[in-house]
């Protein structure tokens, strides 16, 4: 994409195909989720939401739609319901699912066929 070609407005961002674009409505939707997340920079809160994720998720008041994705493992739909990737990335980390996991799963993609895409040699 040339420079002249990058969106102007945040309306022009919205037409890019496979953008969500994190506004302040989208911000203010995930508000609860990414905050869940940011919580787990803690080993304690890391330790409580292994125990029992779904009612440590409900006892930080976030969303059935918020927790239905994180019980599917669904990191774009958690992108698309405001869940940040520098939050959401804590929370995979605690169940064990690696950036380019993450990463693949948003593509539509394999790990392995991800993988062929980096150029990093043993990369997890």
């Amino acid at each position: 994409m040339q420079p002249s070609s990058f969106p102007t407005s945040n309306a022009d961002a919205t037409h890019l195909p496979g953008t969500y674009l994190f506004d302040l409505a989208l911000s203010r939707q995930g508000y609860v989720f990414n905050r869940m997340c940011a919580a787990l920079r803690k080993p304690e809160a890391r330790a409580e939401f292994l125990v029992d994720p779904d009612a440590y998720m409900r006892a930080q008041g976030v969303s059935e739609a918020h927790r239905d994705a994180v019980h599917r493992r669904d990191w774009l739909a958690l992108t698309r319901l405001g869940g940040n990737l520098f939050f959401f990335l804590k929370l995979a980390v605690t169940l064990g699912v690696g950036l380019y996991a993450v990463g693949a799963q948003m593509r539509g993609e394999s790990y392995e066929e991800f993988m062929r895409t980096r150029s990093v040699p043993g990369a997890v």
